[in-house]
């Protein structure tokens, strides 16, 4: 009852306010308007009455308007339009012709004023939230002319505020989230209403807020709208999600006041307030002894009611697993305990294990006073297997010396069955380990022996499987590995570490280092290798060549002079013993091979075959009349001196020979010997007039029976035959002449002779420089190319270049086996070896051993 009656009088209040607002504009125009009037009759009145009464009359200057501003109620809405208030100016008299002007905003249309009485009315509902004011211009003028009797005035109508807007919450709905568990006047989130009302006139945007729904677990500050903790003890383990139901009201919240509502969803974070609890408190597991290590024998579980990272636990054994037989881990996806072996288990050493398991959470919070913890018992039951045998070692290593006789007993391996029936176990070799079968081993014992000799040369390890079977039950096999290791005895000779082939210079120097000589031995003694190099006994004091130990298991071959000659001897053999430090000490003969060759200035081997001092039987013309007119010439000598010497010495002429040996380039001693030229000279013209006429004869041969059209007629290479089709017959052939790529010039018609001298001039060749033994094929080759790049008589297209004329003129004949009857076989290469080092290749390649001729 005294809660209604103080709502009515709210109400009564507001009811007065109300007609207060209303009122007071037209109360407040009323004594203007009339002290206008009052002021104005006043003044007639006085000056009616002053001639009366002997007063004189004051005049004084003052405003004609007395006003500057107006109100207006929002929101008003009436049949008729509002009156909002009245202008009224001293020029405004009985008689006068004067009309009021309304200018400014909202002129016309919202406001209007009555030209003759001033009265202003609002001619439509106006909104304060819209615009709150206007500003507009009245004036006074004329009614006839419009002719401004007065300046213009501006003043303001204002429009009041009524409460017609509800508190609005523009960002909800919320979401708010607090730990579970928090304290009594904890802030959860803070709400805010706003309100389009006047904030300043009245209490229409004066809000409070109350909650609607949500007690007793939260509540709310009235004024700021901030959300708390109303409830101790709040768990989300119980309860994890509450609705909110907030409301701001205007007006101070007093009756009568708009208001708005809004959600607020508040949901309970998580904390670890839960420890995890096994499920049960004992487990047991039945795992099989053989099960391998790492393998998984059981799966515990504590169940935790917290979520997220507050929910993991670990696992660890803490009692009963002394041995560490045992391990438990974590799965990350399940969170359950996973118990896996460690070490093998044996069914006869022990039967069970009893082991304590603790489960203990991941995190902990600092008031929960934790970590949490739980613990349960698992048993672990062994259950019985049957085994396959086991090794002692799982690796065993042996060592034998090598070339040990056979069925030598290089060592043994040993297998038991960890059974408590104890089967008997057989032995065996995998021979795909041993695919050779050099080892035997005893099926009882184990015992391994040798089948064949070993070289340690060949293998010095050698690794085999041995596996052990049960007599009772052969599917039961285990397996060891033997590694073998061949010791090593004396029982290979040094040899040179490879095939040297050593070259000495005509012009080199007494002392010079010919070849560097070392020698590998395939034995590997303990204390290393020392090789000792001597000369065999016979060769001690040769003239020629020595040797000197260069301190690092090598030797220098030396010269002993300068005067080696091709002519003389152009290849010499060095037979050296090798002999190592093993036990017994093993020794071998080694021949170096010592090639004369003819080098240049620098010392750089160019040639090492023999010259031959010949004169080719192939001579020109003029060639061989030069030396028919030589010996013409040195008989008319001999003549011209026989002529002077038989005045001299009574007819007698005596040739004279001085024989002289050269030693150095120097004479060391001359003979002379003396002979009648008369008993010479039957001899001596006959054999020359002889040699020049069977000279003359073979070569005026040779010219008359070549051709002197250029064509080797002896060319014996096929024509290239195109099929164009396969299965065809000679009708589907296409020939193709090979002469066109000997002599491209045949295909006009035109076939080179010697005899006529071309129309162009070839460019000249540069002259040959050879070495000193004529032998320079790199740069020949050079030259050739050159001469082949710039010769503006080759075809402008690629073409193979042919040498037509391959050997003419050669006493070596042609090199092509094109032409041969004999096989390749028949052929013997050997030659090649004789032309220097840089055919050393050429003659490896062509060179046919013994044993292949026969493959």
């Amino acid at each position: 009852m005294p809660k209604r009656s103080e709502e009515m009088l709210v109400d009564l209040w507001m009811s007065l306010l109300l007609v207060w607002i209303t009122c007071v504009p037209c109360v407040s125009m009323t004594p203007i308007v009339g002290q206008s009037k009052s002021t104005q009759t006043g003044g007639s009145a006085a000056e009616a009455s002053g001639p009366a009464e002997g007063q004189r009359l004051l005049s004084r200057a003052k405003r004609g308007w007395v006003w500057n501003q107006m109100f207006v109620l929002e929101e008003f809405s009436g049949p008729d339009p509002i009156l909002v208030g009245r202008l009224h100016t001293d020029l405004d008299v009985g008689g006068k012709n004067i009309k009021y002007v309304l200018a400014g905003e909202g002129a016309g249309t919202i406001f209007a004023i009555n030209e003759l009485t001033g009265d202003i009315h609002a001619m439509k509902r106006l909104d304060r939230e819209e615009k709150a004011e206007y500003t507009l211009t009245a004036q006074v003028v004329n009614a006839d002319t419009d002719e401004p009797l007065e300046p213009p005035s501006e003043f303001i109508i204002k429009v009041q505020d009524i409460n017609d807007n509800p508190p609005q919450f523009n960002e909800g709905p919320y979401r708010a989230a607090v730990p579970e568990m928090s304290a009594v006047g904890t802030p959860v989130t803070r709400v805010t209403a706003t309100d389009a009302d006047d904030p300043v006139y009245g209490n229409s945007a004066k809000l409070v807020y109350s909650i609607l729904e949500g007690q007793p677990y939260f509540s709310v500050e009235p004024n700021s709208g901030t959300i708390k903790i109303a409830l101790h003890g709040m768990d989300r383990e119980m309860r994890e999600e509450y609705l909110v139901v907030i409301q701001a009201k205007d007006m101070g919240g007093h009756m009568g006041g708009l208001s708005g509502t809004t959600t607020v969803t508040v949901t309970l974070m998580d904390i670890n307030d839960n420890p995890p609890k096994f499920s049960k408190s004992l487990y047991e597991f039945v795992i099989p002894e053989d099960l391998p290590v790492g393998k998984m024998g059981g799966k515990v579980k504590a169940n935790d009611r917290d979520i997220g990272e507050n929910s993991k636990s670990t696992y660890s054994i803490i009692e009963g697993d002394d041995q560490g037989m045992f391990e438990i881990v974590t799965d990350g996806q399940t969170q359950e305990g996973i118990l896996r072996l460690k070490k093998p288990i044996d069914y006869e050493s022990k039967r069970s294990y009893t082991l304590r398991v603790e489960a203990t959470n991941v995190r902990s919070e600092p008031s929960s006073g934790g970590p949490f913890k739980d613990t349960a018992t698992v048993k672990v039951v062994v259950e019985d297997s049957d085994e396959p045998p086991v090794f002692l070692k799982p690796v065993y290593v042996l060592e034998v010396n090598e070339n040990a006789p056979v069925n030598t007993v290089i060592g043994a391996v040993t297998a038991r069955d960890p059974d408590s029936t104890g089967s008997l176990v057989r032995y065996f070799i995998d021979r795909h380990t041993d695919l050779e079968r050099q080892f035997n081993i005893n099926v009882d014992d184990g015992k391994i022996t040798l089948a064949k000799p070993l070289d340690r040369e060949t293998d010095m390890w050698h690794n085999i499987t041995v596996t052990a079977t049960e007599v009772r039950n052969h599917s039961q096999i285990s397996r060891a590995i033997v590694a073998i290791r061949v010791m090593d005895i004396n029982d290979n000779a040094p040899e040179f570490a490879t095939e040297y082939e050593a070259f000495l210079c005509e012009n080199g120097k007494p002392g010079q280092v010919i070849q560097t000589v070392s020698a590998v031995d395939k034995d590997d003694p303990i204390q290393g290798h020392y090789f000792d190099y001597r000369l065999v006994p016979e060769m001690l004091n040769n003239p020629n060549f020595t040797i000197k130990n260069n301190q690092d298991n090598s030797i220098s071959v030396l010269a002993k002079h300068d005067t080696f000659r091709r002519q003389k001897q152009e290849m010499y053999f060095l037979p050296i013993i090798v002999t190592d430090n093993g036990n017994p000490p093993m020794s071998s003969t080694n021949t170096l091979t010592i090639r004369v060759c003819g080098c240049s200035k620098d010392g750089i081997v160019q040639s090492c075959n023999v010259e031959a001092y010949v004169l080719p039987i192939g001579l020109s013309m003029g060639a061989l009349i030069a030396i028919l007119a030589c010996i013409i010439l040195l008989l008319g000598e001999v003549f011209l001196c026989c002529g002077v010497i038989s005045v001299n010495w009574f007819d007698r002429c005596t040739l004279t020979l001085s024989l002289c040996h050269l030693n150095g380039g120097r004479a060391s001693f001359c003979q002379k010997l003396d002979l009648d030229f008369f008993f010479f000279l039957p001899f001596f013209f006959p054999s020359v007039f002889l040699t020049v006429i069977v000279v003359l004869f073979v070569t005026l041969r040779r010219h008359k029976n070549e051709p002197l059209i250029i064509k080797d007629d002896e060319d014996v290479r096929e024509n290239i035959i195109r099929y164009d089709d396969e299965g065809g017959g000679e009708e589907d052939t296409e020939a193709f002449d090979i002469a066109t790529l000997q002599n491209p010039d045949g295909i006009n018609g035109y076939l080179p002779r010697k005899d006529i001298k071309p129309d162009l001039q070839f460019m000249p060749r540069a002259g040959q420089h050879s070495g000193p033994n004529g032998v320079d094929v790199d740069e020949f080759i050079n030259v050739r190319l050159h001469e082949a790049d710039n010769d503006p008589t080759a075809p402008p297209y690629d073409s193979i270049q042919i040498y037509g004329y391959e050997g003419r003129g050669s006493i070596a004949g042609s090199l092509s086996s094109l032409e041969t009857a004999s096989s390749d076989s028949d052929q013997n290469y050997d030659y090649l070896r004789e032309w220097g080092p840089r055919f050393r290749r050429l003659g490896e390649l062509y060179s046919v051993g013994e044993s292949d001729r026969e493959t």
